[in-house]
């Protein structure tokens, strides 16, 4: 099947394929980001193999998609209330804290700071793209070009070298 052929079924099949994954997602944007990634997906495919049965083909990626988009919306919400426990966070930085608290807070990231370069450049770049600039780890499996199996299992361990470095500090 060419890529033209595809292009017109994409087309005709466009405002469908939206509202499907937007009922899946329940976010107009999100759901052209997906079909976005659907279509590249389709054309990948087209590419490597003759595909008969193209719209099924089509709706099914996108479906696949938007599940594998949930499941890591779903994750990476449990993970961020899971990993780091309430006491954890709270004893970070308190806004009326001693001199004292300051400097055990500075000795912490200090502490933090030198784990969190052992890492490798992989375990980094997961590291700031999920905690600092708040991807998805479907997007950083993406981007690094790895499983979101090998994503997820990069941050837990990171978060459990963070909680043994907040736990070593309490005793300070």
């Amino acid at each position: 099947m060419s890529q033209s052929r595809f292009n017109d079924v994409f087309i005709s099949q466009r405002i469908s394929l939206l509202r499907t994954l937007e009922r899946m997602v329940n976010n107009h944007s999100t759901a052209e980001d997906l079909m976005q990634e659907t279509y590249l997906r389709v054309s990948r495919a087209l590419g490597e193999r003759a595909i008969d049965h193209l719209e099924p083909f089509v709706f099914q990626t996108a479906r696949n998609l938007a599940l594998d988009h949930l499941r890591a919306r779903r994750i990476h919400s449990r993970t961020m209330v899971d990993d780091v426990p309430p006491d954890v966070v709270e004893s970070i930085a308190a806004p009326a804290s001693s001199a004292e608290d300051a400097a055990h807070a500075e000795q912490l990231l200090e502490r933090l700071n030198v784990r969190l370069s052992q890492l490798s450049s992989r375990q980094q770049q997961i590291f700031i793209l999920s905690r600092l600039h708040g991807h998805s780890y479907l997007e950083i499996a993406e981007k690094l070009g790895v499983s979101l199996s090998t994503v997820q299992k990069e941050l837990k361990l990171i978060m459990t070298i963070c909680i043994s470095v907040a736990d070593r500090s309490k005793g300070h």
